[in-house]
C-alpha cells in the first residue's frame, strides 16, 4: 500500500512536472517515499474510484479494535488542509511533516495514527495573495464538499453494517467488514475558512442532521476564522459554524496571542472580527459543548518570548512544535479535555 496520498485542485503541468498556482480539476496522487515536494515522487491515480479502492484497502490493514473499552487505540483516515501562502511544495512538505511524525510506522503499529490524505487547494504561496487566495478558497469549496460527502456515504454504510454485526455477533463476514477507522481533519489557517465553507455544504446537503459524529476529531490550527465562529451555541441559525458543530463529535482550536501572520488577517479583512487562530474563542460560555480552545504559546520553547513571526507554522514544527504535536495526538486519539490538562499536555483553560 502507499504511504502518502493526495488530493489536488492545482493545475498540473506534467511536461514541467509541478504544480501551479490556479484552480484545476480535481487529480489524485499517491506515494511511496519522499521528498513529497519533488513532484517525481509522485505517481497519479487515474480515477476517484480507483484512490478510493486504495483507501479502503490501506483501512483494511489498520487495527482491529473491538473493545469499546480501548476505542481510543483506534486509528483514524485524517484530512489534512493546508493553509495560506503555502506553495505546493511547501504543502507537501507540511504534509510530510505531520504524516513522519503522527501517522508513521506499519499500517497497524502502536504510534501510527492511520492514514493521512492531503486535500491541496491552489494557494498562491505568497503574502501579498492574502485576498485572492481567500477568494480561491470560497471557489474550492464545492470541490471538498464532493469529497466529504464520499466518506460521508462511505462511513454511513459501515455504520449499517455495524449495526447488523452487533445484532448477528456470530456472523465473521460482516464483523470483517467493520471500518476500523475514525475519520479526522487537520486544518491549518485559511484551511480552516476552506472547512467551514466545505462542512456547512455538505451539512445542508444532507437535509442538516444534528449531532451526527461524521468528523471524529477536528484539529483547527492557527484558524484564520471569525473567532465568534460557533457563538450561537446549540441554536440554528444558519451562520456557518453549524455545519462544523453538528458534523463533528469533537472541535479542537489551537491558537497563540503570538501569531503575527493573522494579525495581519485580521487588519486586511478589517471585519471587525478577531482571528480564532490568534485569540481563541470569543466567548466560550456559548459555544457548543464540544467545542474548546487552547492557547498553545505555553507550549512552545521560551513562551511568550517565542518569534512571533515564526508562531504561524510552528504547529506543525516537530523540533519547537514536539509539545504541540503530542497534545494533537492524545487529542485524535479521543482523550478527554480534562484528562489533557491534567497530565500537563493542554493548558489550563483562562
Amino acid at each position: 500500500m502507499p504511504k502518502y496520498y493526495m488530493i489536488s485542485i492545482r493545475s498540473v503541468d506534467r511536461v514541467k512536472g509541478t504544480f501551479g498556482t490556479e484552480q484545476g480539476p480535481m487529480t489524485f496522487w499517491t506515494s511511496d517515499a519522499g521528498p513529497l515536494n519533488d513532484f517525481s515522487s509522485w505517481i497519479e491515480i487515474r480515477s476517484l474510484d480507483d484512490f478510493k479502492t486504495l483507501i479502503i484497502a490501506a483501512a483494511n490493514q489498520l487495527r482491529v479494535v473491538a473493545d469499546p473499552a480501548k476505542q481510543e487505540d483506534q486509528q483514524h483516515v485524517t484530512l489534512m488542509i493546508h493553509g495560506f501562502n503555502e506553495s505546493w511544495q511547501d504543502a507537501a512538505a507540511l504534509y510530510q511533516s505531520v504524516c513522519d511524525t503522527l501517522f508513521a510506522g506499519a499500517p497497524d503499529a502502536a504510534g501510527n495514527m492511520g492514514i493521512c490524505v492531503s486535500f491541496d487547494w491552489p494557494s498562491r504561496g505568497s503574502v501579498a495573495g492574502y485576498l485572492p487566495d481567500r477568494a480561491t478558497v470560497e471557489q474550492c469549496a464545492p470541490d471538498l464538499v464532493d469529497i466529504l460527502d464520499e466518506l460521508y456515504e462511505w462511513l454511513i454504510d459501515k455504520q449499517y453494517v455495524a449495526a447488523q454485526a452487533a445484532a448477528d455477533p456470530s456472523n465473521t463476514t460482516l464483523a470483517a467488514q467493520v471500518c476500523r477507522a475514525k475519520t479526522s481533519i487537520i486544518a491549518h489557517s485559511m484551511g480552516n475558512y476552506l472547512t467551514q465553507l466545505a462542512m456547512y455544504k455538505l451539512w445542508v446537503r444532507k437535509n442538516q442532521p444534528l449531532l451526527v459524529s461524521f468528523v471524529n476529531q477536528l484539529l483547527m490550527v492557527a484558524a484564520d476564522v471569525d473567532n465568534d465562529l460557533f457563538d450561537d451555541g446549540e441554536t440554528v441559525t444558519n451562520t456557518g459554524g453549524e455545519g462544523i458543530a453538528n458534523l463533528t463529535y469533537r472541535v479542537t482550536a489551537l491558537y497563540s496571542g503570538l501569531d503575527a501572520v493573522l494579525g495581519v488577517s485580521a487588519s486586511l479583512k478589517h471585519f471587525g472580527k478577531r482571528r480564532l487562530g490568534r485569540s481563541g474563542l470569543n466567548d466560550p460560555t456559548r459555544v457548543p459543548d464540544n467545542v474548546w480552545a487552547n492557547d498553545c504559546t505555553s507550549l512552545l520553547p521560551g513562551g511568550a518570548n517565542y518569534p512571533t513571526w515564526q508562531v504561524h507554522g510552528v504547529y506543525f514544527n516537530p523540533t519547537d512544535g514536539a509539545k504541540i504535536f503530542a497534545l494533537m495526538r492524545e487529542v485524535l486519539r479521543g482523550i478527554d479535555r480534562g484528562v489533557l490538562v491534567a497530565r500537563g499536555l493542554a493548558p489550563a483553560p483562562s
